[in-house]
């Protein structure tokens, strides 16, 4: 009995000795490394850009060429993850759909977008800017486009660039804003990015509405207002000096008119 119990506290000694040795050894495989979170961060902040979605602002007009009527300016605020949203919607560069299409997307965009501004500007003022000689109607587009990003705040900004000189419009719009933006100018920006596409379809309805005001204030129809459109053409003709506050004088549709009408003057003596 005493050879058997001896024997068993030395067998129970040397397992608790093992069994040390074990637990030692597996509490160093398990320690973490000192630099694992470390190397997370590195990795998480070496993503691609892509991964980081931006605030952005698409910006546009309506009515630039219009001879009756205000040109209305147009931005939307949006995240860029929710551009998707505006695509699966139908949104797209406003002259390719329906004045009814325009209509039904009005409420769905103001819905996704964060925020949007509408800028309306009346013949008057586009016509001091046209008749000037220090501006022109680039320079009041451009003007308009930094009132918009100063008020949106965005990130990142499309811009549906209306002169030919992309980089110096670019260039000149940058020194006018008062918040770091990324800005990408492009020519027909409307149906290259859906942001921009978004603002056209508002600034179109806003403008549509305005034309619409002016039909019922005169109780007249004259069409859709642009030189291109005969209706519009023969109501300027008969009525350009019985409702000149509609319309932009520094027109060539409206100057011929009225170079016209003197030279008719001048033939009846």
């Amino acid at each position: 009995m005493g050879q058997l119990g001896v024997s068993v506290g030395l067998i129970t000694r040397r397992s608790l000795v093992q069994i040390a040795h074990q637990e030692k050894s597996l509490s160093l495989k398990v320690q973490p490394p000192l630099f694992l979170f470390s190397e997370t961060k590195t990795i998480s902040t070496s993503l691609p850009s892509k991964f980081f979605m931006a605030i952005i602002c698409g910006v546009d007009e309506a009515g630039r060429g219009s001879v009756i009527g205000p040109l209305v300016m147009g931005g939307v605020l949006l995240d860029e993850k929710d551009e998707p949203i505006l695509k699966a919607l139908g949104v797209k560069d406003s002259k390719l759909l329906t004045p009814r299409n325009r209509k039904a997307l009005v409420s769905a965009i103001q819905k996704t977008v964060k925020d949007f501004k509408l800028i309306q500007v009346n013949p008057k003022e586009i016509d001091a800017h046209v008749m000037s000689e220090d501006s022109n109607l680039n320079d009041l587009e451009l003007l308009k486009t930094a009132e918009i990003l100063n008020a949106l705040k965005p990130e990142k900004a499309y811009i549906d660039c209306p002169s030919n000189n992309i980089k110096a419009y670019s260039s000149a719009l940058k020194s006018l804003l008062k918040h770091d933006i990324e800005l990408i100018c492009a020519h027909k920006a409307d149906s290259k990015y859906v942001s921009v596409g978004a603002a056209s379809i508002l600034a179109k309805v806003r403008r549509d509405e305005e034309i619409e005001k002016i039909k019922l204030k005169i109780n007249e129809e004259f069409g859709s207002g642009y030189p291109s459109d005969p209706m519009t053409v023969e109501f300027l003709k008969k009525n350009y000096d019985k409702y000149p506050e509609i319309f932009r004088k520094s027109w060539a549709s409206y100057k011929n008119v009225i170079e016209r009408k003197k030279q008719k003057g001048l033939g009846d003596y």
